[in-house]
């Protein structure tokens, strides 16, 4: 069993385009053996990108969620002061507030971070798997 992170984009594309993930991926996500988890700041960067208009979502943005939330079976990575705290232990690439939050959450919870970012692929912190 793999216990797996999903990057926002991760989440995204195996709902709106499953295409752009790897065969890897596809098989991994549908493993009933591993673990899909799914971390709040993942719908905070969702609904930014819906707000900036970068995103959109049928019918809206917060129906979309919540029906993809419930039809799926994810476990919620929650955002806990021991994750907070991991965040001033390293130091990305990059400034971006969600993938530095997402990688704690990796970190603390032990979890395989799922990604097509190549800024994270390239981390040694925790243990990653590639959409490439």
């Amino acid at each position: 069993m793999t216990r797996l992170l999903l990057d926002t984009h991760i989440w995204a594309w195996s709902i709106l385009e499953p295409e752009r993930l790897s065969r890897r991926v596809v098989a991994e996500l549908a493993d009933p053996s591993n673990e899909l988890w799914l971390s709040p700041i993942s719908v905070w960067e969702l609904l930014t990108l819906c707000r900036k208009k970068r995103l959109s979502l049928m019918p809206d943005a917060n129906t979309w969620i919540a029906e993809h939330l419930a039809s799926a079976p994810l476990k919620a990575a929650p955002v806990t002061l021991e994750v907070a705290r991991e965040l001033g232990r390293f130091q990305l690439p990059h400034r971006d507030p969600a993938d530095q939050f997402l990688v704690a959450t990796a970190k603390v919870f032990e979890l395989t971070l799922v990604t097509a970012d190549q800024r994270l692929l390239r981390l040694r912190e925790i243990p990653v798997l590639s959409n490439r």
